[in-house]
């Protein structure tokens, strides 16, 4: 188990992190979000010991992991960390960057960890190249065969698909996290993209100016935010006042309601008027006003600039919502 215990950190005087405080049980999927620059990448720097605390202690089987001012190199034998930044040898080849890190006194069992990862993130056509002639994203899949070649205990993994093309991102994913799964490997994915988050997280936890403000079960989280800040995370979302949704409400009290919710009426329902139409692929994001409020919603088609619609939502939404 990992535990974070009330942990703190500051770049000279600002501080990044105040009070984090959680636990990650043994092959957990933990995911952490939040806009740039909330400390997701800090807090994964300092669980794998790259940064000093200011306060708190981290644990890992209820050892203490101990940061750089007392190791003198970097890490817990029982923990990887993937980097923004790779740390490869660019001079030599894919399968001579993984050799690095698999014992050479075992060569049949060496060939075969390198054939599984190479396979795992779809690199075995580039096994002979040199790193330096790699593109971003193939230099990003390397690093990931290199952090998983002792296969770890515990796995950090900070934005591990951002350079990576859409063409090849999702089965990375599926290939990846389908893997640490089977192994039971303990990871924690510092990531501002919903799409790494909602397929595969058990939990996660949300940060904001500088402080822990949600750690749950992903379904939970997203089902009922506490926060429009929470919400949009996920997707396009709006804070609405119930008595804008329905008139006979009496309380000024707001909801969350995703785009996606809305149902779109030609008869009934809150009046909006269309501002602008967004072609997004599988939907349009329409743009509305409604009154005083400014509305996205999800069609099948675009609307043209000024047309009237009505838009409604369940009750059951609007009670979940309500009561959470």
């Amino acid at each position: 188990m990992l535990q974070v215990k009330n942990i703190s950190f500051s770049y000279d005087e600002a501080n990044v992190l105040d009070s984090i405080d959680f636990e990650i049980r043994p092959g957990e999927h933990v995911a952490i979000m939040g806009e740039s620059g909330c400390g997701k990448s800090t807090l994964l720097k300092i669980i794998y010991g790259l940064l000093p605390l200011k306060s708190g202690k981290i644990f890992w089987k209820g050892n203490e992991a101990k940061g750089p001012l007392y190791n003198l190199v970097p890490g817990e034998p029982f923990m990887k960390y993937l980097s923004q930044d790779f740390d490869l040898m660019p001079f030599t080849t894919v399968k001579e960057n993984m050799a690095q890190y698999l014992s050479v006194f075992y060569p049949a069992e060496q060939k075969k960890r390198t054939k599984e990862l190479l396979d795992m993130t779809e690199m075995n056509a580039f096994a002979d190249v040199k790193v330096k002639h790699l593109s971003g994203g193939q230099q990003q899949r390397v690093a990931l065969c290199r952090v998983l070649a002792q296969k770890p205990e515990l796995l950090l993994l900070d934005e591990p698909f951002s350079h990576i093309d859409n063409f090849r991102k999702n089965s990375l994913r599926r290939n990846l996290f389908d893997y640490l799964k089977n192994e039971g490997i303990t990871w924690l994915t510092a990531t501002h993209d919903h799409h790494d988050v909602l397929p595969f997280a058990d939990r996660v936890i949300v940060l904001k100016n500088r402080q822990l403000i949600a750690d749950e079960p992903i379904l939970s989280l997203y089902k009922n935010p506490k926060e429009l800040y929470i919400a949009s995370l996920f997707g396009e979302a709006n804070l609405i006042p119930i008595n804008v949704l329905k008139s006979y409400a009496d309380t000024t009290r707001r909801i969350i309601v995703y785009a996606h919710e809305f149902r779109i009426s030609e008869t009934s329902g809150l009046p909006a008027v269309v501002q602008t139409s967004y072609y997004m692929g599988s939907h349009y994001l329409i743009k509305s006003l409604a009154g005083n409020n400014v509305i996205y919603f999800q069609s099948t088609r675009p609307f043209e600039l000024g047309k009237s619609v009505f838009l409604n939502i369940a009750i059951e939404t609007i009670n979940q919502r309500m009561t959470h």
